[in-house]
Parts: structure tokens; sequence; C-alpha cells
């Protein structure tokens, strides 16, 4: 075999690629079309979806729960007097709220007393009714309950 069959050789094997190049198998590629779909449509989509739950699942909202137990020391004003929020119980010779519910002192056992939201007028926690403007404030101690997942007594199709 001489040089410039040799040549002739490697000349006809590079013009061979470069045919598949210019001229492809347009049936192969065509057969491709879903594939090339689906990577190049749903795979961004998929990606942008998997992002957006991402950042709202590091931004979401999320709720502090802090439930106060026991008596907590009143906030004084500028004359050193306790300031409490009409509707919570108070306990005028400690200075200390009480939680929702509470009647008695826990330090001394003394009643307590409530300020109406209403009217503004003072009263013992024990009474409901404001005996000047007649608003009922009954609020109940914050007991929470915890029930189980599930069907209601009886059966999950009562009609």
């Amino acid at each position: 075999m001489s040089i410039v069959d040799h040549l002739s050789e490697v000349w006809t094997q590079l013009l061979q690629f470069v045919e598949k190049l210019v001229s492809p198998d347009w049936g192969a590629l065509i057969g491709l079309l879903p594939t090339l779909i689906i990577v190049g449509v749903l795979g961004p989509l998929l990606t942008l979806l998997g992002l957006a739950w991402l950042y709202y699942f590091l931004r979401k909202p999320r709720v502090h729960v802090q439930i106060e137990e026991g008596p907590r020391p009143a906030p004084l004003d500028d004359s050193g007097s306790p300031v409490v929020a009409p509707g919570e119980p108070y306990c005028a010779l400690d200075a200390l709220i009480h939680p929702p519910g509470a009647t008695r002192c826990e330090r001394d056992d003394s009643p307590l007393s409530v300020i109406c939201p209403m009217c503004g007028i003072g009263r013992e926690a024990a009474i409901s009714t404001c005996g000047n403007c007649g608003l009922v404030l009954k609020v109940e101690s914050r007991v929470r309950v915890m029930r189980a997942a599930g069907p209601p007594p009886g059966g999950a199709a009562i009609a």
C-alpha cells in the first residue's frame, strides 16, 4: 500500500464522518424527540417547581406557641403601679397577672380581680357578669385536649 492510497483512505473516512454530521440519520433523531421534549421542557419545569417548593418551605411563616404557666409579674408604669389589661385576672396585692380562668392567687390565696373590657370597672374574677354594664366575661382556662385522628365514635359513615 502506497502513501497515496493511505492518504486517499484517510480522506474517505474523514468525508464519511463529516457526512454524518452534515446530513444525519433523521429517522433516529425523530425517534429521540419525545426524550428531548421531556428533558428540555419538563426537566426545567420540574426543577423550577422543586425550587419554588424549597423556597416556600424555608420561608413559610411558622407559628411560635408559648403557653405561660402560672402567674407573671405585671408591667409597671412610670409611677410604679401595675398596668393590667382588661379581661386578665390579676392580684392587686402581689402585682401578678394570672392565666385566664384563675380566680384565686397562687401565692396568698386571695381572690383575683379583673377589669371589665366594656366599661373599665374592676370586679372579682369569680363573678362572671359585670355589675355595671352586664357584660358576661367568663374565660375558661387554656386546657388543650388532643385527640387521635380517626373516625367519630360509632363509625365513619353515620348518616
